[in-house]
């Protein structure tokens, strides 16, 4: 008898039963704790190696400064400068048997500060920025905005800055011009309504009381930080300060079923992804839940997939285990198996010329998978094996995990790229996979609270069978 496929992709909400919807709306919880806390990719590694420590892992450098040993059960993590991180739960089969391994990203699109940014125009000071990953500059003027960051000084010291998120902290933002003097503003083109040397942060406006000091403004701004974090302007140098939406992560809907948060893209896999790690005991296979930098910009950089920590902290984990020959790191990685996971496209009723209905992701049916992403002809995506897409099949059938597959939109319509095909350059088995959101890239993005349970169901069942 024929199955009708228009009932394959069915929403989650139908199948839960009220413990269900308890534990749907628990973990959505707890996610937006987490996304309002966590604003950059060092407070997502601070933050995920307080709750792995409580969970039992200990931290790499600890086990190889004791000449210590790894068995099956153990439980280590690798902080990667403090903006990448490595959980291993040890497996009992040997590593050339492969492993298997979750893959996100915990950088988002933001504004970055210039190395020197503050100067004073007009009585009025403000900070030069340079964005980071793709965005719509139009989308990031006239709201209110946070400082998250770090400022290192000449002797090492490592002040962490927070601005702009606290009960009582003040917001800062970029200005836009109003409705009544924008006829040629309006006329642009929507890349060009706002340009990146535009987006100026506005921090102050009030003078020191020294009528002969030049740039008053500009001054009173480094007494406060001067006073607040004891820095002064040169320290601007070695900092790594990010400008991101001020405000936490909400329910959204009237029937409170989403969550709208900064930083979903790739936030909301990572926690998926950290969560079921947690859950792991004593695998067969070592399990491997892998934490990056640097996607939204091409994972580049000494914290970015592109970087030799995988691949060097895999062979120190094998090293521990009495595991490690070249030989043995290479069939593992070979034979290992992968998620790429990162979020999709969400169809958005809206603007729904843009993706063919048959192959969009859609709010509330569950986890995505993308057997390819990329763009004009596939270029730069992974495209993975229908092998390992049946496997994968199998196994959230078994578990009863809502999935759904999908494209990243038209053809020739646009496209976009994960870090599935840099694993895949191992010779392993790799595929996309994550929540569908809408509004991906701008300060405020929305995904179903049924997406983020399913997929953080979908993570673990992958790492108890794949």
């Amino acid at each position: 008898m024929c199955k009708d496929l228009t009932k394959k992709y069915e929403y989650a909400w139908e199948k839960y039963s009220k413990d269900d919807l308890k534990d749907v709306f628990h973990l959505s919880d707890k996610y937006k704790t987490f996304m309002s806390k966590c604003k950059t990719e060092r407070e997502c590694v601070e933050e995920f190696i307080i709750r792995a420590e409580e969970a039992g892992f200990k931290n790499i450098e600890d086990v190889i400064s004791k000449n210590g040993t790894l068995n099956h059960g153990d439980k280590v993590y690798a902080n990667n400068k403090g903006k990448g991180l490595a959980l291993f739960v040890i497996g009992n089969r040997p590593f050339e048997d492969g492993m298997r391994i979750l893959g996100a990203h915990i950088d988002s699109p933001r504004l970055d500060l210039k190395q020197n940014p503050l100067y004073e125009d007009t009585d009025m000071a403000l900070f030069k920025t340079h964005y980071y990953g793709g965005i719509k500059k139009y989308q990031w003027v006239t709201l209110p905005l946070a400082i998250h960051g770090v400022i290192i000084k000449k002797d090492g010291t490592k002040i962490k800055v927070s601005i702009g998120d606290g009960e009582d902290d003040p917001v800062i933002g970029v200005s836009d011009l109003l409705i009544h003097l924008s006829s040629d503003q309006m006329e642009k083109k929507g890349n060009k309504i706002v340009e990146g040397e535009d987006l100026n942060v506005l921090v102050g406006s009030m003078p020191i009381k020294d009528k002969e000091a030049k740039d008053r403004v500009r001054q009173n701004v480094l007494k406060l930080l001067n006073e607040k974090y004891d820095v002064d302007e040169e320290d601007f140098v070695s900092a790594e300060l990010e400008i991101v939406p001020a405000g936490k992560a909400r329910d959204y809907g009237l029937d409170r079923s989403m969550v709208m948060a900064y930083g979903h893209d790739d936030r909301i896999c990572a926690y998926t992804s950290f969560e079921a790690m947690l859950k792991i005991e004593k695998p067969d296979k070592t399990c491997l839940g892998l934490f990056v930098d640097k996607e939204e910009i091409g994972s580049v950089g000494s914290t970015g997939m592109h970087s030799r920590f995988f691949e060097n902290i895999v062979a120190e984990v094998m090293n521990l285990c009495k595991d490690y020959t070249e030989l043995k790191l290479r069939r593992a990685l070979t034979n290992s198996k992968m998620l790429s996971s990162d979020v999709s496209a969400a169809f958005d009723p809206n603007y729904p010329s843009t993706m063919e209905k048959k192959n969009a992701a859609y709010f509330g049916k569950g986890i995505v998978f993308n057997k390819y992403t990329g763009a004009r002809g596939k270029s730069g995506c992974n495209d993975a094996n229908p092998e390992y897409i049946a496997q994968i099949r199998s196994i959230m059938e078994k578990h009863n995990v809502s999935w759904q597959t999908s494209e990243l939109g038209k053809v020739d319509q646009g496209g976009g790229g994960t870090i599935a095909y840099i694993l895949a350059q191992y010779n392993m088995e790799v595929i996309d996979c994550g929540v569908a959101l809408l509004n991906m890239h701008a300060p405020w993005e929305i995904a179903s609270k049924a997406d983020i349970y399913e997929t953080m169901r979908a993570y673990y069942s992958f790492l108890l069978e794949a």
